[in-house]
């Protein structure tokens, strides 16, 4: 469910005049629909550049997205993901502020350019270790509301940062390269777990198939050695999820995702 959106210029007088005096004079103001997780979320310009403001009320339960994204950020910056500039905690308020990356969402479509970009992009996601420092998620606490059983939690732990949240607004395209945005749900997990989940995403916003799906996310070795079963058990998972997204907050949007996550449910039942 997405967070109640406050625009920018709703932000207490002081917190935008400590960003003008941090970067400069804000030239101009662009609030952004994205970012669930965020109360505030703007692009804004200064003489200094362009930057990514994301933020929440301390007193927010979501509060703590904010820290998690900024603790992670050193092992993504400018890897895979735009650069922390700035974190801040006063005045009832945490902002974190980026790099503005001027990207597209990627074209998941059958025979797109953009494919191979975000089969490179979660190789790389897959090696990632989660930092020692960082207090991700865990894949397996997360999960258990929605695995088949209780033996397949096993099989979603690991010691790798994963991104968990492959939407259209997260995953660009800018500078011949893909990125991934909004770390605010980043997970330690195993190692195939997002390209696993990249499946869903073609399937709904890619019309894949599920076997041709499947096919795409072999180019990504993480998802070529993850253990068949263990494959199933996710697929059931994310199924059970996007069932409980769907009967929550029904829209054309989720209904999409949960008939993508069923379709490649059954297909995976077949195998």
């Amino acid at each position: 469910m997405s967070t109640e959106r406050v625009s920018f210029e709703e932000l207490p007088a002081s917190r935008r005049e400590v960003l003008a005096k941090r970067f400069g004079p804000i030239l101009d103001i662009a609030n952004s629909p994205g970012c669930p997780d965020s109360e505030v979320a703007a692009r804004i310009v200064t003489p200094q550049g362009r930057y990514e403001v994301k933020g929440v009320r301390t007193d927010h339960p979501r509060v703590t997205a904010q820290a998690r994204e900024a603790a992670v950020n050193p092992a993504v910056a400018r890897v895979i993901a735009p650069r922390l500039r700035w974190r801040a905690v006063r005045d009832g308020w945490d902002l974190n502020v980026f790099d503005a990356l001027d990207g597209r969402p990627a074209d998941h479509r059958p025979g797109s350019a953009d494919l191979p970009l975000v089969a490179d992009l979660l190789t790389t996601v897959s090696e990632l270790r989660a930092p020692a420092t960082v207090e991700p998620h865990l894949a397996d606490q997360r999960l258990t509301r929605y695995a088949a059983s209780p033996a397949d939690l096993d099989r979603f732990r690991g010691d790798h940062l994963c991104h968990t949240d492959l939407t259209d607004e997260n995953v660009l395209v800018a500078d011949g390269r893909a990125w991934l945005v909004d770390w605010t749900r980043a997970t330690r997990g195993a190692a195939w777990l997002d390209s696993a989940s990249w499946i869903i995403w073609l399937i709904s916003a890619g019309r894949h198939t599920p076997s041709a799906a499947e096919r795409q996310a072999t180019e990504i070795p993480a998802f070529r050695q993850a253990p068949p079963a263990a494959v199933t058990a996710f697929a059931e998972a994310g199924a059970n999820l996007w069932e409980e997204i769907t009967a929550s907050a029904p829209d054309p949007w989720s209904t999409s995702v949960y008939v993508a996550a069923q379709s490649w449910l059954t297909h995976r039942r077949g195998l």
